[in-house]
């Protein structure tokens, strides 16, 4: 194709998505390998993909692959569900703009040059870098949180609340909160994202990574081929929107993994997943509607199961759970073949009106999460306390779960429960709900307020590196909440650089975990605690 019809499909897609943040329009814009001179503006549920065995192998030149909140006026708080993946991107400016906030991951990309994370100083607000090479300096800007996995950083400038690094190389040292770097040498499990790919004979494939232990860097760099299975195409149901609960679940009964083209599915019943080692992969931000109050995705007590790239809609009938991985009660051990969720996104309210008691559901021991944005909308359709209803974000039963780059916001009661051991968080982000409408009506019990991140009282084995809590009521700008985190007080249970935000001074939080660290308010926005207990 010539360089003038790719830009012209690419001038049309941005042109429909770049402010269509609730819309019902998908597009995942495919590379094969080769040497592109373009300028790929990326707006909403647009998902840029190489097509390459490595990111080297697809390269982008000229505007290259960007960025901007100039629809918000370059504030970027809002610039969510987007992605991309499996790119060198080398712009003749030199520079790489990627202003964006939750659920717009760049992975598995090389970088030619500099990253700035903000647009000309606009609000943006946490984000996603793993498995990427940076040639030059990444600048934060007013990135509020940010994490980085196992990247491979020329050098890094900038933070605000909390930059976390995780397996990275070129990362700023351990030097929170001044500046308020968290840094973690090595990544204990990593998994990254199953990525389609064309190989040399034209076909199309899936590469499913293997899991790595104590890793740093990337897993492609200096010509490196990564451990891990190709799947053919011919191994995939291809689903399109027209297809319903059954088919899909036919497809899965009979052994095939699932690609979700890009499109808005309803699903009138639960995709239940019965076989180790199933990939389920979205294209172009596909988006699964749980209707009639069914559970979106649920899967048996099974390993190496792999979720990515997913938005997962609440539907107006309340649903119990949207996702749930492995049965209540399940038990078996998984530490050789974890189950993996990777760039999952899941929405109560904003794009329609919609209803759920929970959102995720871990029950399977040794499951990762990977770039997670689990949302109960503050703004949209459908919004309001006695609207889009749902108590808790993220549910964890099962033992040893890990999560890199979790954000859960808005729920009702606790965002994180946290029932089993051996747990781990890297990186954390939340914002309370904004619109409690009066202090009676958020009470947890005697305590003001629910925590957000919550370690039940019986665990005695969890740590959690880098949590950022911010309350924002604007609803009612005299609510307190008690405290920002809930853990029991035992030795195996440990926080490292945790801090809490009133957002314009509008609202309390009394204490950043239990009955410890200072209050932000009006009078004091900004606290932070190194370590707990």
């Amino acid at each position: 194709m010539s360089a003038a019809t790719i830009q012209s499909q690419l001038d049309s897609v941005y042109s429909q998505q770049q402010s269509n943040q609730f819309g019902t329009s998908r597009y995942a814009l495919l590379f094969k390998p080769g040497s592109y001179n373009v300028n790929v503006n990326v707006g909403f549920y647009t998902q840029v993909l190489g097509l390459g065995q490595s990111p080297d192998a697809t390269t982008i030149t000229g505007g290259g692959v960007h960025a901007d909140a100039q629809w918000n006026g370059g504030n970027a708080t809002e610039n969510f569900w987007r992605g991309v993946e499996n790119l060198d991107i080398d712009p003749s400016s030199g520079s790489t703009e990627w202003a964006v906030s939750q659920a717009s991951p760049m992975r598995r990309v090389h970088i030619q040059g500099n990253v700035v994370l903000d647009d000309n100083g606009g609000w943006s607000s946490g984000g996603f870098l793993g498995d990427a090479k940076v040639d030059g300096q990444v600048n934060s800007g007013s990135q509020q949180q940010w994490l980085s996995r196992n990247d491979e950083l020329g050098s890094w400038t900038g933070s605000n609340w909390n930059m976390v690094f995780v397996g990275d190389t070129g990362a700023p040292a351990q030097s929170f909160p001044k500046p308020p770097d968290t840094t973690v040498g090595q990544t204990p499990t990593s998994v990254e994202k199953p990525s389609l790919y064309v190989d040399g004979s034209g076909n199309y494939n899936v590469f499913v990574p293997a899991p790595r232990s104590d890793s740093t860097g990337t897993d492609w760099s200096n010509g490196r081929t990564p451990p891990g299975t190709s799947l053919p195409l011919s191994a995939f149901y291809i689903a399109t929107p027209s297809d319903t609960s059954t088919t899909l679940n036919a497809a899965l009964a009979q052994g095939k993994n699932l690609i979700f083209t890009p499109g808005v599915y309803q699903l009138s019943s639960t995709l239940h997943i019965t076989r180790a080692d199933t990939v389920v992969l979205g294209l172009g931000l596909a988006t699964l509607v749980a209707d009639n109050g069914a559970t979106a995705i649920s899967t048996d007590d099974v390993g190496g199961v792999r979720i990515a790239g997913l938005v997962v809609d609440a539907g107006t009938a309340n649903s119990p759970s949207l996702m749930q991985i492995g049965p209540a009660g399940a038990s078996a051990d998984h530490a050789a073949d974890p189950n993996v969720l990777s760039d999952v996104y899941f929405r109560v309210g904003g794009a329609t009106l919609g209803k759920a008691t929970q959102t995720l559901q871990v029950n399977a021991n040794n499951t990762i999460g990977d770039d997670l944005w689990l949302w109960r909308a503050d703004h949209g359709n459908g919004v309001g306390w006695t609207s889009n209803t749902a108590n808790n974000g993220l549910v964890v039963n099962g033992n040893d779960v890990t999560m890199y780059g979790l954000a859960v916001e808005h729920y009702q009661q606790y965002q994180v429960r946290w029932n089993g051991n051996g747990g781990r968080t890297y990186f954390y982000q939340s914002e309370m709900p904004y619109d409690p409408p009066n202090q009676a009506s958020w009470m947890n019990g005697s305590s003001d307020g629910w925590a957000s991140y919550e370690v039940a009282p019986g665990v005695t084995d969890h740590q959690a590196y880098g949590l950022g809590v911010y309350c924002y009521f604007n609803a009612n700008p005299s609510e307190v909440a008690d405290h920002a985190i809930e853990v029991p007080s035992t030795s195996g249970v440990a926080l490292h650089d945790s801090m809490d935000v009133s957002l314009g001074g509008t609202g309390t939080i009394d204490h950043i975990v239990n009955g410890s660290g200072a209050t932000v308010n009006s009078g004091s926005t900004v606290a932070d605690l190194t370590s707990y207990p």
